[in-house]
């Protein structure tokens, strides 16, 4: 025991002898910067609970999901006779196999169509303008009408476009729809025992247009100056009737807007009974972007946009076939012909359960469609709304945190303001060159894809742009390039102005179409987390700068996969816009994006500088600067002539 106690003693002693006592633990760095610091300036607990919010919209609009119900089925079957039409549609592309606007084809085809009119008993109706199509010049063009009279002025409007492209004879696209046309009138002609067909609730207008393979201009003259204009109830647009493959509807307009739902209901229930399948629809994420950036070929689009329900009964997705192989030989094909007889049926039942139908709804609303159901459309603008508060709420607490220190926000604000005027010289060019004919004025329509013009570049224009772009960025980059260290600070100051001006944007775009806030959205959530990432490395910036690019760049990938125009997209989204069709308030917020999107991506890249104090200015302004640098590149040209003949000279 006396060993043991000695033992304990001698390691006591030694435990607790100087020297030897614990030492605390050393604190392990933090692995993150604390909330509310320049580290971690955005308040990331507040947007995550603003998201929360997103929750009773997607409830609301979960609840409101509707089913429409299509109207009655007629009930006598249909007069349509597929052998007599597919004659029709041969004789038209045979004999004339160019309708081109504005050529002898065009004219001949015309007059073609009015004499089937007046084989049925209905005197034809002629409107006759002249429009400039691109491509083709200024043309005369033509829409042959007959009015089958109702019981009642309003008016449900049958409608197809007789013109090619000049690619082919356009047996299917549109020699087809014209054909059943005439079918349909040959099915409210005078009424006698061997039809049973008594005279239509409704006036049946039938109107074959000219140009509708050019943008649809027939259809926009119609919709624009008809005396029927104010009287409608609902158009139907024939189009490529004739083809083995599935029926579609195309619903889509010339602005957010989508036509009533009970219409496309009971067109896909009438083609669903011919057909025995539901015919195709663009998919619900399709339908939200073309609401948020109307772009349609079909005939039905001008009506759509006006408020009038239409739509376009198809073969053929909502563009224009390139008709190198649409000839009268397909046309005869079984399985082409069966297609034909069914939609051809379909139609003809369409009109005659929209007659009959006495709760048609008027007017147009916006929805997306999913299988037999719709969303309302403002409950998806509830959503995007939503979605908007958060990014609001991270960019106005940055800004508050920076004030609260007390951070110079001038600087940042007139750099932005820098970019902004270099982007505004740039918007001011294309107009001036639209003005002077450089760029593409008419018509206000999309053309059709597979046309000449659809993909040319206008060069000039695009020169002219570039030179007005180069100057006004020689005159600002002096005041935007960084002479000095930036602080943290300063580039806090940049990230934060960068985002009140994208919310700026956001709020402006919610204003002018919420739809097309599904475009922003990639911007909001991806460029507000920059200020967290600043102190990471260069690819993860970069990463984070090229997610909020998705936006547009899915926005243009889209419509050149929808119109199959590749890298053509470019100078095809510029026409629309050099044409009036798009919105000019989305051209200038589109402006506004890209001076955002500079000034962020400045930072991003680490080539942000704050605007210069007066002190830190040269003695001279930038255009000052940029007219001294020309003088002198020219007095140095001018000086090296003369030095070169003396070398010349002496040696």
């Amino acid at each position: 025991m006396a060993g043991i106690r000695e033992g304990a003693w001698v390691a006591c002693r030694a435990y607790y002898s100087p020297g030897m006592e614990p030492q605390p633990r050393p604190r392990r760095p933090r692995a993150r910067a604390r909330r509310g610091t320049l580290e971690r300036p955005i308040n990331g607990r507040s947007v995550r609970g603003t998201l929360l919010l997103v929750a009773l919209p997607l409830l609301l609009a979960a609840f409101t999901v509707a089913r429409p119900v299509a109207l009655p089925q007629p009930a006598l079957p249909p007069l349509f006779d597929v052998a007599a039409a597919s004659e029709l549609a041969t004789q038209l592309a045979r004999d004339n196999p160019d309708r081109t606007p504005g050529s002898a084809g065009a004219a001949r085809a015309a007059d073609w169509f009015a004499r089937q009119l007046k084989q049925y008993g209905f005197p034809p109706l002629t409107d006759t303008w002249r429009e400039t199509i691109p491509g083709l010049g200024e043309v005369e063009l033509r829409n042959v009408i007959g009015v089958v009279s109702g019981r009642s002025p309003d008016a449900i409007v049958v409608l197809a476009h007789r013109d090619t492209t000049g690619n082919g004879p356009g047996a299917n696209d549109n020699a087809s729809g014209t054909a059943a046309l005439i079918e349909l009138a040959r099915a409210y002609a005078a009424p006698d025992t061997s039809t049973g067909r008594a005279r239509p609730e409704h006036t049946i207008v039938l109107v074959s247009t000219d140009a509708g393979a050019y943008g649809a201009l027939g259809a926009a003259r119609f919709a624009a100056t008809s005396p029927f204009r104010d009287k409608l109830l609902a158009v139907v647009s024939l189009r490529a009737l004739a083809s083995p493959a599935p029926a579609r509807l195309s619903i889509a307009g010339d602005a957010p807007l989508s036509p009533a739902a009970t219409l496309v209901r009971t067109a896909a229930v009438r083609a669903l009974e011919q057909t025995g399948e539901e015919p195709k629809r663009p998919g619900a994420l399709r339908q939200l972007a073309q609401l948020g950036f109307p772009v349609a070929l079909g005939e039905q689009a001008p009506f759509v946009a006006a408020g009038v329900p239409a739509l376009t009964l198809s073969t053929s997705p909502d563009r224009v076939s390139s008709g190198f192989e649409d000839t009268p030989e397909q046309l005869a094909e079984p399985a082409a012909l069966a297609r034909y007889e069914e939609l051809g049926r379909a139609a003809e039942n369409l009109v005659v359960s929209l007659d009959g139908g006495l709760d048609l709804p008027r007017g147009s609303g916006s929805y997306l469609y999913l299988g037999q159901r719709i969303v309302r459309g403002w409950t998806i603008q509830l959503v995007l709304i939503a979605l908007l508060a958060p990014f609001l709420v991270g960019a106005v607490d940055l800004f508050a945190r920076l004030r609260r220190r007390r951070i110079p926000l001038a600087p940042a604000v007139r750099s932005l303001r820098s970019r902004l005027s270099f982007w505004a010289v740039a918007g001011a060019a294309v107009v001036l060159a639209t003005a002077v004919g450089l760029f593409p004025t008419s018509p206000s329509r999309p053309l059709a894809p597979t046309s000449a013009a659809a993909g040319s570049w206008p060069v000039a224009g695009l020169v002219v742009v570039g030179i007005a772009a180069g100057v006004a960025w020689l005159v600002i980059r002096e005041r935007l390039l960084p002479r000095r260290a930036v602080t943290q600070e300063e580039r806090l100051a940049g990230y934060a102005i960068g985002l009140l001006g994208l919310g700026l944007v956001g709020l402006t775009t919610l204003a002018v179409n919420p739809y097309a806030l599904l475009f922003l959205l990639p911007s909001l959530y991806a460029w507000l987390w920059l200020p967290q990432v600043a102190a990471a490395g260069r690819a993860a910036r970069a990463c984070v700068f090229a997610l909020g690019l998705l936006g547009p760049v899915l926005a243009l990938v889209g419509l050149a996969r929808g119109l199959r125009l590749g890298i053509d997209v470019i100078p095809y989204t510029l026409r629309l816009f050099t044409t009036g069709y798009a919105a000019p308030a989305t051209g200038l917020l589109l402006l506004a994006w890209a001076a955002v999107a500079g000034q962020l991506g400045a930072l991003a890249a680490n080539r942000y500088a704050p605007y210069p104090a007066a002190a830190e200015r040269p003695p001279r302004g930038p255009l000052r600067e940029l007219g001294r640098r020309v003088l002198v590149a020219g007095g140095a040209g001018r000086r090296s002539v003369p030095e070169v003949s003396e070398r010349a000279s002496g040696s």
